[in-house]
């Protein structure tokens, strides 16, 4: 009889017993491929930016407007006052020139690219003006609300836990009732499939106040971050992104029958959403061609939303299109959770 190593038995066991486990190859080598992928596209390698200056209508800075057009460095906007206070708060452009009789550059000095704005900006009206005749300005520094990048990230975070917690828990929930014949158990009882699914949405809500607040406290008391907008529209964004996460989590558990399939299934799903979806930096990174796969993903829905209410304070005409894209998802995954659905 051949006799074989106990350590080389050992370890083929471990190999074999890894090679069978979809979800650590996946997170051990397809995963860290394609964050490679989704970051290198997003922050590929192109032109420098260039800056974006605005020119108040009306202003004295109308007389400097074709120095700064003629400035391969600047990319310049003609706005009206109500226009222009809302793109400097928006962060749409860097630094806005305005004035009365004296030239007036408005910025935010806490971004560095509204500061290499205004002097990219000063450079041009300085060099269109020659310099027998310098142009006398003026700075008016103001601290923009929601300006930082903390206060951008903030709302990503929100909606990327609202993501996380709604699909796993909602996944792994009933995969692990259907191994343990409880929902075989539940057919037996007067009760309808949709009553039970719709159950499991309802149910998903009363965990938001766990998840929800304590973000938004911790981050306005260590870090300054405040609500810009109504915290009306806000916690109706934060119910319907919890319901539509909700949906796509029943839609994943509806046929899987192990740990192992529930995890496959869920990481396929969440993975792009957590690469494209503008959680950490900006969706309008990745190329044009890509842009309406990009902005129909329910994350980037539920985080441009977040941002327009907790950033901007805008209303709900702004953020109207990701409602309705959040609700089309929602809809249309618990229809098909519905139809899918099986008790074992």
């Amino acid at each position: 009889m051949r006799e074989y190593s106990p350590l080389r038995e050992l370890v083929l066991t471990r190999i074999r017993s890894f090679v069978r486990e979809p979800e650590a190859l996946f997170w051990t080598f397809v995963f860290p491929i394609l964050m490679a992928i989704g970051l290198g596209v997003a922050f590929r390698e192109k032109p420098a930016d260039r800056a974006a200056v605005g020119v108040q209508r009306g202003t004295v800075a109308e007389r400097y407007l074709a120095a700064l057009q003629a400035s391969p460095e600047l990319k310049v906007t003609v706005l009206d006052a109500a226009a222009a206070e809302r793109a400097l708060r928006k962060g749409d452009v860097a630094v806005l020139l305005a004035g009365g009789d004296r030239l007036t550059y408005r910025f935010d000095p806490a971004r560095d690219e509204s500061r290499a704005a205004r002097l990219l900006a000063d450079d041009a009206v300085q060099r269109g003006a020659g310099a027998a005749r310098p142009v006398a300005t003026a700075d008016d520094r103001h601290r923009v609300p929601g300006g930082r990048y903390i206060d951008w990230v903030i709302p990503g975070l929100i909606g990327l836990n609202l993501l996380s917690t709604g699909m796993w828990g909602i996944g792994f929930g009933l995969v692990q009732m259907r191994n343990k014949k409880q929902l075989k158990r539940l057919v037996s009882t007067p009760m309808r499939k949709r009553d039970f699914l719709l159950a499991q949405l309802v149910a998903r809500l009363a965990f938001l106040v766990l998840e929800v607040p304590p973000i938004v406290i911790f981050a306005w008391l260590a870090f300054g971050v405040t609500m810009q907008g109504s915290w009306l529209a806000f916690t109706g964004l934060v119910i319907l992104g919890a319901m539509t996460f909700a949906g796509l989590g029943l839609l994943c558990a509806s046929r899987a029958r192990t740990i192992e399939g529930i995890s496959g299934i869920l990481n396929v799903v969440m993975l792009p959403m957590f690469v494209l979806s503008g959680v950490f930096f900006s969706s309008s990174r990745y190329p044009a061609a890509i842009q309406p796969i990009v902005r129909a993903l329910p994350l980037t829905a539920l985080n441009d939303a977040f941002r327009a209410v907790y950033n901007d304070g805008a209303g709900v005409g702004t953020y109207l299109p990701q409602v309705l894209i959040l609700l089309a998802w929602m809809l249309m995954s618990f229809a098909a959770a519905l139809k899918a659905f099986r008790w074992q």
